[in-house]
C-alpha cells in the first residue's frame, strides 16, 4: 500500500528532511531512504518540498539527560515524544509501521545512528492546513496516526516509570532558547516560545545632552519662602529639644530629698539589747485606742519579744489564758502594769446577759513617747507583715505635745497600715501596704489624705520591706522599698497647699449637738501645720475594730461597726478566724528587723 492509498491524516503532523549525512548500523533493516512530499502552506502560498525521511531522526542528538539539552546540542527532550516509551531504552515500538524500517526496540534506534556523523535534523511543524503524503508520529500532542496496522500498545511490557497507569511519570516540557519552530529537538511547548517573537525595545529616557541653566530654572532665583520655611521648622525642632531637656532638668530638680548631710541620728535600732526602756515604752490596756479595737496590749513576753534579732509582736488567743467558757461570763480580767489612769480600759468583767466580754485577742503596742521624737527628719522601718484575717499591723506617729488640741488637731502621721487578710479580700488585704494623713479641726471635720501601693505576686507578708517618712517644711512623703514607690507625696510650698486649704473645711459644723463656726487652728503657724511640731513612733498590732478600716459586710466580716455587742459577735465567730493564723510565730507576728530615726538639722 502506498502513500497515495491511504487516508487522510489529522491536521498536525512533522516531516523530516533526511540530514546530509547519517551513520547507520549495517545490520539494521532501515537503511533504505524514504522521500516524502509534504505540502506546506505559508503566508497563503503553497509549494512542495521533497525530504529524505528516515526514522531514525527522531532519536538523533538526543540529549542523556533533560539537563544535558542546550540551544548548541538541539535534540528533543523526553515531553517532544509522542509516545513515554520512546524515552525509554528497551521498550518496544507501539508496532507503527514505518516505510523501509523494520520493527525493533528503542534501545536499536538508539544504536543505530552515530552520535559523530550526523548534524542536527531540521523538524518542520504543521499546526493548520497541511497535506500530507504520508502519517507518522508527531511531536506535538496530536492523536495516534492512522496506519492499517493492527500492533496495539501494550502497557506492561514498558518499564514501570513510562506505563500510562503510573503515577510516578508525567513528561516535563523543556523550553529551549533561539530554537524556531523548525528545530528538531522542540516539543509543544517549546512551540509556542519559539514562535513569540521579542518585542523591540521601548524609547529610551536618557537625556541627549546634559541640561543646561536655563533648563533649571530653579538655580537661577533662589526660593526665598522655602529658605525660610525650613529655617523656621529647624529652628522649632531645636526649640523643642531644649524644652524637653530644660523640662526633664527641672523635673530632677524638683524632687524634694533630704541630704544626708542634713540629717542626724536619733535612734537606730538593731534589738541587739533587746526591748530597751532608752528607746521604748509599752503601751499596757484593753480600752481599744478610739478605734474599739479587740485586743489587750499586754507587758508580756509572750506579745512582744525578740527572736533572732528582730522584734516580734505575736498576737495569741485570750482563751488558750482563761479558756473560752470565761470569755463570755463570769471572769475578770484586770490589767497588770496598765499604763493608763483609766479604769475601764484596765479591768473588764465578762457578763453574758449583757453580751459582754472579756477582750478575745492578747497583743502589744510599744512607744517612743518621751525618749525619741522629731519635728522634721526621716524614718525608716525594715518589717515583714503577719498573715490572719483580721490582723491590723501598723507603724505611725503621733504629737509628743498636742500643741493645737487633742486629736485630730495635732495631726496623726500613718506611715504603714495593713491588713492580714488574704489578696482575695475585698478591701485591699496582704497585698496592699497604706500611708495616710489625718488631721482637721474638730472631730467631726476629719480630713484623711492617703495613699497605698500594691504588690501584683503574692504579699507583704511573705519578705521584709522597708518603710520610710521623709519630711520637712515643704514636703512629707511615705514609701515601700524605693522614692518611686511613694504612698503618700505632698508638699506644703505655697499656701494654697496648706492643710487648712487642703481640708476645704465649711464655715460652720456640727460639734456634738450644737453648731458652731470652723476655726481655722493653724492661722498662726506655717503652712505644714499641724505637722511642724514634735512626734513620736509607735509600732503595733491591732485586731478587729469599729473605727471601719475593715468595712461591713466585706470579706465575710463577723460584726458590724455600728453594733453595740460588736466583741461579742466577733469572740463568737473565733473558730473561723482564728483558723487562718498560722501556727508558726514567723509568719502570725509582725517581725520589726530595723528601726532608724533621724532629725532634720545638725547633732
Amino acid at each position: 500500500m502506498s502513500a497515495e492509498d491511504l487516508p487522510p491524516p489529522r491536521p498536525s503532523f512533522v516531516a523530516c528532511e533526511r540530514p546530509s549525512q547519517m551513520s547507520m548500523d549495517s545490520g539494521s533493516d532501515s537503511d533504505a531512504p524514504v522521500t516524502i512530499h509534504a505540502r506546506r502552506s505559508r503566508n497563503r502560498r503553497s509549494y512542495d518540498r521533497q525530504f529524505d525521511w528516515n526514522p531514525a531522526v527522531l532519536y538523533a542528538d538526543q540529549p542523556s539527560t533533560p539537563n544535558s539539552a542546550s540551544p548548541l546540542n538541539k535534540r528533543a527532550p523526553p515531553s517532544s515524544f509522542m509516545f513515554p516509551f520512546q524515552h525509554h531504552a528497551g521498550n518496544p515500538d507501539p508496532g507503527l509501521p514505518i516505510p523501509g524500517v523494520s520493527r525493533r526496540s528503542s534501545i536499536d534506534s538508539s544504536q543505530n545512528h552515530s552520535q559523530q556523523n550526523h548534524s542536527p535534523q531540521q523538524m518542520i511543524y504543521e499546526t493548520t492546513m497541511v497535506s500530507p503524503g504520508l502519517d507518522s508520529p508527531t511531536l506535538n500532542r496530536g492523536a495516534l496516526p492512522r496506519v492499517a496496522s493492527n500492533a496495539t500498545f501494550r502497557a506492561p511490557f514498558l518499564s514501570p516509570a513510562s506505563r500510562p497507569g503510573s503515577s510516578l511519570w508525567s513528561p516535563p516540557s523543556y523550553p529551549y532558547l533561539n530554537q524556531g519552530p523548525d528545530s528538531p529537538a522542540a516539543s509543544s511547548t517549546a512551540l509556542a516560545s519559539g514562535l513569540a517573537k521579542s518585542k523591540p525595545p521601548g524609547p529610551s529616557t536618557k537625556i541627549a545632552a546634559k541640561l543646561t541653566v536655563d533648563d533649571k530654572p530653579w538655580l537661577k532665583e533662589s526660593d526665598g519662602k522655602g529658605r525660610a520655611s525650613w529655617w523656621i521648622t529647624f529652628i522649632i525642632i531645636m526649640l523643642g529639644l531644649a524644652g524637653a531637656g530644660l523640662l526633664c532638668w527641672t523635673g530632677i530638680n524638683g524632687i524634694d530629698m533630704l541630704k544626708d548631710s542634713d540629717l542626724c541620728m536619733v535612734m537606730d535600732e538593731d534589738w541587739s539589747n533587746g526591748i530597751s526602756d532608752d528607746n521604748w515604752s509599752r503601751d499596757v490596756m484593753l480600752g481599744g485606742f478610739g478605734n474599739g479595737e479587740f485586743q489587750v496590749t499586754t507587758s508580756s513576753d509572750k506579745n512582744a519579744y525578740i527572736n533572732n534579732g528582730q522584734l516580734y509582736i505575736m498576737p495569741t488567743l485570750m482563751s488558750d489564758d482563761i479558756g473560752a467558757d470565761s470569755i463570755f461570763d463570769g471572769y475578770t480580767y484586770d490589767v497588770d502594769s496598765c499604763s493608763t489612769d483609766n479604769s475601764t480600759a484596765c479591768s473588764v468583767t465578762s457578763k453574758n446577759s449583757t453580751k459582754t466580754v472579756v477582750n478575745p485577742v492578747l497583743s502589744a503596742r510599744i512607744n517612743t513617747q518621751g525618749k525619741k521624737t522629731i519635728a522634721y527628719g526621716k524614718v525608716e522601718v525594715k518589717a515583714k507583715l503577719p498573715r490572719g484575717d483580721w490582723l491590723w499591723p501598723a507603724i505611725w506617729m503621733m504629737p509628743e505635745d498636742s500643741v493645737y488640741g487633742a486629736w485630730p488637731l495635732s495631726g496623726e502621721i500613718d506611715i504603714l497600715e495593713a491588713r492580714g487578710n488574704l489578696a482575695d479580700y475585698g478591701a485591699q488585704g496582704v497585698n496592699y501596704v497604706r500611708s495616710s494623713l489625718n488631721f482637721g479641726p474638730m472631730d467631726s471635720l476629719l480630713t484623711k489624705i492617703y495613699g497605698w501601693w500594691e504588690t501584683k505576686r503574692g504579699g507583704y507578708h511573705e519578705g521584709f520591706h522597708t518603710y520610710t517618712m521623709e519630711w520637712d517644711s515643704n514636703f512629707i512623703r511615705m514609701s515601700v522599698d524605693s522614692r518611686l514607690q511613694a504612698m503618700v507625696d505632698i508638699t506644703m510650698k505655697k499656701e494654697k497647699q496648706s492643710f487648712w486649704n487642703r481640708g476645704d473645711y465649711p464655715q460652720t459644723a456640727q460639734n456634738g449637738s450644737a453648731e458652731v463656726v470652723v476655726q481655722n487652728p493653724w492661722e498662726n503657724s506655717g503652712w505644714s501645720a499641724p505637722f511642724d511640731q514634735e512626734f513620736y513612733l509607735i509600732i503595733n498590732v491591732a485586731v478587729g475594730g469599729t473605727s471601719g478600716w475593715f468595712p461591713d459586710d466585706v470579706g465575710d466580716k463577723p460584726w458590724h461597726d455600728g453594733s453595740l455587742t460588736a466583741m461579742y459577735d466577733f469572740a463568737k465567730a473565733q473558730d473561723t478566724w482564728s483558723a487562718t493564723w498560722p501556727s508558726s510565730a514567723d509568719d502570725r507576728a509582725f517581725r520589726i528587723d530595723s528601726v532608724k530615726m533621724w532629725k532634720l538639722g545638725g547633732c
